[in-house]
């Protein structure tokens, strides 16, 4: 008996480096697992805590090759959301692009301490990514937004211009379209209680949503998203100023200054989405100079498919575009900061 243990112990060693190839092209081919991990982390800030990850590529670099500074990606998350539930997003779009990605979660999501009632607003939630981005020592960046985190990207290039590559703006309210709310759940409400239709109406739409999370793998989806959603509602009562604040965004003309500066504009929306719908998107590519990339899923549709913001990138010809205008301007950061060398 101990010689036949013996022998399987040897075929296996033998065929180590197989196997182990074949686990490899399982993760990631079949599975799609990637290499690169979201190392969490906090920050203080004076008596508030912020939680935030960085991806662990720390060898990565720029595009004038090893030595020079990589481009990062702050992936901003929506509202009733955290940062971790795009890890499986940022992690792929890391091992994809090569670049290094933080994802902060804002004050009073993900378990990240509120700002004071009188703090609240799209410049104190920008200050805030600011923070961290200045602690991590990240830079120059490309900002990915989703609904809220969307608005709070367009701010934050405006409030912080240098440095800023380019802004992913996937199914924000940067623009008040959104608040205007005419589907059939409004007007049914309307006829007995006109001054909560829209509400109602805004409700239902994240209700009707919520299937599209059922997409792909739906246990790694879930695990994903419960810790910041269990976060997040044990502290809704603090983030209701932040709803509160959101429906009275209307950063029309930041998107225009930002879009007139000549910064890139990748403007993406799930086809299905019934929050920030067509309208929405219709009204931000008219006051951003650009076209929407249309995508299949609801207003979340990178947490059901985290691999798609990698592949829009990488294959479809508006992420490849979009990558090509980044690079050229991180060329022309890189030779401002070196002198011209």
């Amino acid at each position: 008996m101990r010689g036949a243990g013996y022998r399987v112990a040897s075929v296996v060693m033998a065929h180590a480096p197989v196997l182990g190839a074949v686990r490899t092209h399982y993760r990631r081919q079949v599975h799609r697992t990637p290499d690169v991990r979201m190392v969490p982390e906090t920050l203080t800030a004076g008596a508030r805590l912020l939680h935030y990850a960085v991806s662990d590529n720390e060898d990565a670099h720029g595009p004038g090759g090893p030595g020079t500074p990589p481009i990062w990606a702050v992936n901003i998350h929506g509202y009733l959301a955290g940062g971790r539930m795009y890890w499986r997003e940022s992690a792929r779009v890391a091992e994809r692009t090569g670049w290094r990605v933080l994802n902060p979660s804002l004050p009073g999501f993900g378990g990240s301490e509120p700002l004071h009632w009188g703090e609240v607003s799209l410049s104190g939630l920008a200050s805030e990514v600011d923070r961290v981005v200045r602690a991590v020592g990240a830079g120059p960046l490309v900002l990915l937004g989703h609904s809220m985190g969307g608005a709070v990207a367009f701010q934050y290039a405006h409030d912080h211009p240098d440095g800023v590559l380019g802004i992913v703006y996937r199914d924000g309210v940067a623009t008040p379209a959104w608040k205007e709310r005419n589907g059939g759940l409004a007007l049914l409400v309307g006829l007995g209680a006109p001054e909560v239709a829209p509400l109602a109406d805004l409700v239902g739409a994240v209700v009707l949503d919520v299937p599209d999370l059922f997409v792909g793998r739906l246990g790694s989806t879930v695990r994903s998203v419960l810790p910041d959603v269990r976060r997040t509602l044990a502290a809704a009562g603090r983030t209701l100023p932040v709803g509160s604040m959101l429906v009275s965004v209307d950063l029309r003309a930041e998107v225009e200054e930002v879009a007139g500066r000549g910064v890139p504009i990748l403007a993406e929306w799930g086809c299905f989405d019934r929050v920030a719908d067509s309208t929405t998107a219709a009204e931000f590519a008219r006051h951003a100079r650009t076209q929407v990339q249309w995508l299949p899923g609801g207003h979340s549709w990178m947490l059901a498919r985290p691999q798609g913001q990698a592949d829009v990138l990488a294959w479809l010809p508006a992420g490849r575009r979009f990558v090509a205008e980044v690079e050229a301007r991180w060329w022309r950061w890189w030779e401002a900061r070196s002198g011209g060398g």
